[in-house]
């Protein structure tokens, strides 16, 4: 049913099924349009704008992204601006219920953007949030694990809008799962789909600052990218030999943690995730000093 590719970290590099994403999408987003149809936890809605309707519409977005990129092997000098037209969706639902426009950060305090927030800030959270999800990739679990940890600590500190994640949770954990074992590949789809996820719920529930500090990991890999192509016309790549992942440069956070320290894939993706497991705990903490 799906197209397979190769997993190139494993020996002999099997097929794997790919773009299973799309069943995070599916779920998703079916399960967002009956709680706004419902409602049962009386969350607010203004002109049939709503918070689930809204979280919907940007999943189905970033899927409908990631698809594209799956089809058609997009360049990252085009879908990196993608996200803007996800973010339509967001302003809608800001501007019409009134969301908080200021940003709380750990040195200048609250900083209010106005009516810049509409047009800028958010369209700047969602392009940032779903390139770097996208970015950060390439290792069974990396890029499944990574964000479930990011969606658990938004949740922890979300109040009543926790509901809006209880089943895309559960969908994506399961495809973590099968994941991690080398059994399925989200693709494009899926890591788009839970970047919008994520910059969507935090906008939607006021995290801003606490989705940045967690994304640390991930602004610091893409980072480390965008410089190295941009002034040493130079690629991150990783080598293989059977059984470790070892690199001979540091062009990313993958080939830094490999640099010159063969390790395997699964050690990789461990200390990846225990890195983001500690920038969500350091916004948990964020957030939690500001109550």
């Amino acid at each position: 049913m799906f197209p397979k590719a190769p997993d190139s970290h494993k020996p002999n590099k099997p097929l794997v099924p790919n773009g299973l994403g799309v069943i995070y999408v599916l779920v998703s987003a079916t399960y967002l349009f009956l709680l706004h149809w419902y409602n049962p936890s009386g969350i607010d809605v203004s002109n049939n704008v709503s918070p689930a309707l809204t979280l919907a519409v940007c999943i189905l977005f970033g899927g409908f992204m990631g698809l594209l990129d799956d089809w058609m092997d997009l360049r990252w000098r085009y879908k990196a601006f993608f996200p803007l037209i996800a973010a339509i969706p967001l302003i809608s639902l800001a501007y019409r219920l009134g969301l908080r426009t200021s940003i709380t950060t750990p040195i200048f305090g609250a900083i209010d953007f106005g009516n810049y927030y509409y047009f800028i800030i958010i369209p700047l959270i969602v392009t940032i949030t779903t390139n770097t999800v996208n970015q950060l990739g390439g290792l069974n679990g990396l890029e499944t694990i990574c964000p479930a940890i990011i969606i658990v600590g938004l949740m922890v500190i979300s109040g009543s809008n926790v509901i809006l994640l209880y089943v895309p949770l559960i969908t994506w954990l399961l495809l973590a799962f099968f994941n991690f074992q080398g059994k399925i590949f989200v693709g494009n789809t899926g890591s788009f789909a839970i970047g919008m996820t994520l910059a969507a719920f935090a906008i939607i529930s006021d995290l801003k600052s606490s989705l940045l500090i967690s994304l640390l990991p991930y602004i610091f890999n893409s980072a480390l990218i965008l410089l190295s192509y941009f002034f040493f016309k130079t690629r991150a790549s990783v080598s293989f030999d059977g059984e470790k992942l070892v690199s001979d440069h540091r062009r990313s956070l993958v080939t830094l943690i490999t640099y010159r320290r063969p390790l395997s894939e699964r050690q990789v993706v461990a200390i990846i995730s225990l890195l983001v497991a500690a920038s969500t705990s350091a916004a948990l903490t964020f957030q939690w000093l500001l109550l």
